[in-house]
C-alpha cells in the first residue's frame, strides 16, 4: 500500500473527551503536556481550516467539560460537539458517526482521552471501516504508561499508524514557508518556550 500523505485537503481531526476530568486520570504523561498537545492539534486545524469533530462524555459527571480553551480555538465546533452518554466506543454513538462521515474525508486524525479506553475502540472501529487512521499518541494518554503502551500496541497491530503531536503538524504544514505553515511555527515555538 503506497502511504498518500494526510494534508489539510484530505484529512478530518477527531478530538475525543478532552476533558477537564478524565484529563486528569492520565498518570501516563503530565497533564500540562497533555493538554498542551491537545490545544496544539485544535489550534492547527483551526489554521488549516481542517473539519473537525468533538466529543465528551458525560459531561455532568466526573468526567467533566471539555477544555474550556477549545471553545476559544474552534467555537463553531464546540457548539455542535457530541455529547454522548456513556458509549465507550465512540463510533457505537450515531450522532458521532454520522458526523465522522459528514466530513467526507477516509484519512482520519485521532486524539483521545483516554488513550486505553475512549481512543482504541473508534481507532480499530475505523481501520475496519476502511479509513486511514493516524492516532496522535501524546495527544492522549492513559491511567498507566503500561496501560497506555498496551494501547498503543493494540492500534499500532490493528492498523492505526501512530503519530506524536509534532510529527503530525509538521506532516500537515508540509512546508513552513506557506503563510499557514508560518502560522504553524507559532504554535509550535509557543508550547516549545511554555
Amino acid at each position: 500500500m503506497t502511504y498518500e500523505k494526510f494534508s489539510a485537503d484530505n484529512a478530518a481531526l477527531l478530538l475525543i473527551d478532552h476533558q477537564v476530568g478524565t484529563m486528569g486520570w492520565v498518570k501516563s504523561m503530565p497533564f500540562e503536556e497533555l493538554k498542551r498537545n491537545a490545544l496544539m492539534l485544535a489550534k492547527t486545524a483551526a489554521i488549516l481550516k481542517i473539519p473537525v469533530v468533538l466529543t465528551s462524555s458525560m459531561e455532568e459527571y466526573a468526567q467533566g467539560p471539555l477544555l474550556s480553551e477549545l471553545e476559544q480555538i474552534l467555537p463553531a465546533e464546540f457548539a455542535s460537539r457530541i455529547k454522548r452518554l456513556g458509549i465507550v466506543n465512540a463510533m457505537d454513538d450515531e450522532h458521532f458517526a454520522a458526523a465522522v462521515k459528514a466530513t467526507g474525508r477516509r484519512k482520519l486524525i485521532i486524539a483521545g482521552v483516554t488513550n486505553d479506553v475512549c481512543t482504541v475502540y473508534p481507532a480499530l472501529s475505523l481501520v475496519r471501516d476502511g479509513y486511514e487512521v493516524q492516532v496522535v499518541a501524546d495527544g492522549g494518554g492513559s491511567p498507566s504508561v503500561m496501560a497506555d503502551d498496551i494501547a498503543l500496541r493494540r492500534m499500532d497491530k490493528g492498523g492505526v499508524t501512530l503519530t506524536s503531536t509534532n510529527q503530525l503538524i509538521a506532516e500537515l504544514a508540509g512546508s513552513w514557508a506557506t503563510p499557514e505553515g508560518g502560522q504553524l511555527v507559532q504554535v509550535l515555538m509557543e508550547a516549545l518556550q511554555g
